[in-house]
């Protein structure tokens, strides 16, 4: 008697010797998006797009960050803008641009003169070490920014043998 072909055994060995031949390739072609950071080009195009195009001046904004962290998963973030918070003269957003992060616009803060200050304290993940950037938008349509630099170190485990 003749014992019967599974079929579905044989498309699926047939499946893995192509998916051998091709799979670092298709793999890497899968992986390659999440493996491209941004860069500055990305950064300065989050901005423009943040701004309208607008000019955005030094100052007001101070964003501390420290240089050096461990790890990149939580970093803890604080940035402060020169501002009375009156009706007349508000911070009406503050946005943090990471440069080296997969999506560079990390995050918004809307506010408004009920605010109080124009002044937050958060954590945001980092993919490497890079330029962070805060950009305050002022009631008046004004822009301005705010800079650190940070090192995101890899922690390393050893083991004693």
């Amino acid at each position: 008697m003749m014992k019967p072909k599974l079929i579905c055994q044989s498309n699926r060995r047939q499946w893995l010797k192509q998916f051998q031949k091709i799979g670092v390739f298709a793999l890497g072609a899968w992986l390659s998006p999440l493996a491209v950071f941004a860069k500055k080009a990305d950064a300065a195009k989050a901005i423009q797009e943040i701004t309208g195009g607008k000019s955005v001046q030094d100052g007001r904004v101070t964003l501390v960050i420290p240089p050096l962290v461990e790890n990149g998963n939580l970093v803890v973030l604080k940035v402060s803008v020169d501002s009375p918070m009156t009706a007349n003269d508000y911070v009406k957003s503050i946005h943090v641009i990471a440069e080296g992060n997969p999506f560079p616009n990390i995050f918004t803060a809307y506010l408004t003169p009920r605010s109080g200050t124009a002044t937050l304290t958060t954590r945001v993940r980092l993919a490497d070490s890079q330029t962070v950037w805060a950009i305050a938008q002022m009631n008046d349509g004004s822009f301005w920014q705010g800079h650190a630099d940070t090192l995101v170190t890899l922690s390393a485990c050893t083991e004693l043998v």
